[in-house]
């Protein structure tokens, strides 16, 4: 019933919108709209530290109010780090860990994030926490090797996630179902430190859903040198899972432990997702 009800009320928002453009009286009021709408922000407080998040929908609203519970492991470790570290948030979406490493560890963050749509609301992030000179955006998707392909993306929501750079399976090695794409360039780690002359990383927080392990592959390189990193890996996509055990293990490289919260016990999409936080042996 509630389902039918919301697609009842999709629809009639819908005609009303569309509507309204043809008039200049709706034309006008949804530019208010829009505008004031990216002008919304939700702010929070995690361990002392205040942050301040757009919220243009339900999905940012969600992100920025479950701040603390979503990811509890990834907020520890970031807490782990040594201040002023250079971190690589390779996946960053709208930037809510980039801007809490920012601005609780004082970290020199480089915010790796290919989606049109996130980009934006990751602009407005980072300038409304005061991080414009702590983190640099660069809106390229990571890969193997330096490529033209598809971003094959299977929502064009504002701070949508499951999206994969030139192949056709999501986080779970399954087949995407693709809404929406475009062409880009696609470049390696070693690319982004050789070529962009991007520092090299401390430490990498990397989720992408699905190709971790081929960023892995074409960045060799660095990770040979970082001294931690946190992975999202899906059990269930073996390929991934053990690529991503063999790199990093090589890379003299050991897994800490694997946790996700709470939240995704018994999600059908991601129960069987964890992030993975790995350490430099010596450390």
């Amino acid at each position: 019933m509630k389902s039918m009800l919301n697609k009842f009320l999709k629809a009639l928002i819908s005609r009303i919108v569309f509507g309204l453009s043809n008039f200049k009286f709706g034309r006008f009021f949804q530019n208010e709209v829009v505008n004031n709408v990216m002008h919304l922000t939700n702010e929070i407080t995690h361990n002392q530290c205040k942050l301040k998040f757009v919220i243009p929908n339900n999905l940012n609203f969600f992100r920025s109010d479950t701040f603390s519970t979503k990811e509890p492991e990834t907020l520890d470790w970031i807490d782990s780090i040594p201040k002023n570290s250079v971190l690589w948030d390779i996946g960053a979406n709208v930037g809510l860990y980039s801007i809490y490493a920012a601005k609780k560890k004082d970290c020199d963050v480089y915010a790796f994030e290919p989606s049109v749509f996130n980009l934006e609301l990751l602009a407005r992030n980072i300038f409304i926490n005061d991080l414009v000179n702590k983190i640099t955006i660069i809106p390229l998707p990571l890969s193997e090797s330096l490529n033209f392909n598809h971003l094959n993306m299977s929502s064009t929501e504002w701070g949508g996630a499951l999206s994969t750079f030139g192949e056709e399976y999501g986080h779970d090695g399954k087949k995407l179902s693709k809404i929406f794409r475009f062409s880009t360039i696609g470049i390696s780690m070693v690319d982004a430190f050789k070529l962009l002359k991007i520092p090299k990383p401390n430490f990498i927080k990397m989720d992408v859903d699905g190709i971790e392990h081929l960023i892995l592959k074409g960045g060799l390189e660095i990770i040979s040198g970082i001294d931690g990193l946190l992975i999202e890996v899906n059990d269930d996509f073996k390929k991934q899972a053990q690529n991503v055990s063999e790199y990093l293990s090589n890379a003299g490289l050991v897994l800490k432990h694997k946790k996700h919260s709470n939240l995704f016990d018994g999600s059908e999409l991601f129960d069987r997702s964890y992030n993975q936080i790995w350490l430099k042996k010596d450390i």
